[in-house]
């Protein structure tokens, strides 16, 4: 019963990690849009790179981390009935070999599409913008 809900605790951090990410790209996305609309046209466009990098880092952190928390999920799952050892323990940093680097997170499949394409989208409206005018 204890390593159920020791799971269930588990489980609830990797989904409130989950749900972060997806609200910081609902942000990212706003931010961007808000930066390019207030600044208007030209070089000055470029400011929409500085929330688009904020969020993508903050999002590479929550992604980062919701992986640890899976590796603990899925130690606890298979290790538990025969050890007590770090019984509730939440604390994630013995996987910390185990997961890719901030920078492979980053530049990941599931990141990299999403904020790379939004970068790429953001420099041709800079250089759009800075033509026509």
């Amino acid at each position: 019963m204890c390593a159920l809900k020791e799971l269930e605790l588990i489980q609830q951090t990797i989904t409130r990690m989950a749900s972060n990410s997806m609200l910081l790209k609902g942000w990212a996305v706003s931010l961007v849009v808000v930066a390019l609309a207030i600044e208007g046209a030209g070089w000055r466009s470029a400011l929409g790179f500085i929330p688009l990098l904020a969020f993508w880092g903050l999002d590479t952190f929550y992604l980062r981390t919701e992986k640890k928390y899976r590796k603990l999920h899925e130690w606890v799952a298979r290790n538990r009935m025969g050890s007590a050892d770090w019984l509730f323990s939440m604390d994630t940093q013995r996987f910390e070999q185990d997961i890719e680097g901030v920078w492979a997170i980053a530049f990941s499949r599931t990141l990299f599409w999403f904020y790379g394409g939004i970068a790429v989208l953001l420099v041709l409206f800079v250089l759009g913008s800075a033509i026509l005018n």
